[in-house]
């Protein structure tokens, strides 16, 4: 079933994994602090190579590694992507091998989930969907064969919203 696109939707078809690297680095670096981005999808369909592409665009200057095993990692900006008075950090959490919103609670995900000098990158979010804040960007990731994937964007909240916008206007020029 396909959404119905208006402000708060927005549909694209990736290519390639490099394409889907692209498109993460041009709404990483419209990221604001407190910016949630959570991310859903199957084993394989591309969440890590966005969430690359986000910190590269955010300005990580290391790539971003799965944190699947440690589930969450933490990031600095470079230097020369440091801007006074913007966030410093930006958190790649990873919830696959979570039971739920109480396990990932207990995480410590209340410390940065929101948090006005950080952004958060959260893979496998709908494992615990309850603890998302109310004003989010959720993407999901769906493979449509072996190459191209499918990535539906909803923002929630204003602020994701005006996101959103901003993107499909960097991004696409609409």
């Amino acid at each position: 079933m396909a959404p119905i696109l208006d402000e708060n939707t927005l549909e694209f078809v990736s290519r390639s994994s490099e394409q889907t690297q692209r498109l993460g680095a041009r709404l990483g670096a419209l990221l604001q602090g407190g910016d949630v981005i959570c991310l859903e999808g199957s084993l394989g369909a591309g969440k890590t190579r966005l969430a690359q592409g986000i910190g590269r665009g955010w300005g990580v200057s290391q790539t971003l590694i799965s944190p699947t095993f440690v589930l969450v990692r933490e990031y600095a900006r470079s230097g020369e992507s440091l801007r006074f008075g913007e966030p410093s950090r930006l958190y790649h959490i990873d919830l696959y091998r979570i039971s739920g919103a109480e396990e990932a609670w207990g995480l410590g995900m209340g410390d940065f989930l929101g948090d006005a000098r950080a952004i958060c990158i959260i893979e496998w979010a709908e494992r615990a969907r309850a603890l998302m804040p109310s004003d989010h960007l959720w993407i999901r990731l769906d493979f449509t064969d072996h190459t191209r994937r499918a990535l539906y964007f909803t923002a929630q909240g204003k602020r994701h919203t005006a996101l959103l916008q901003k993107f499909r206007q960097v991004a696409f020029g609409a």
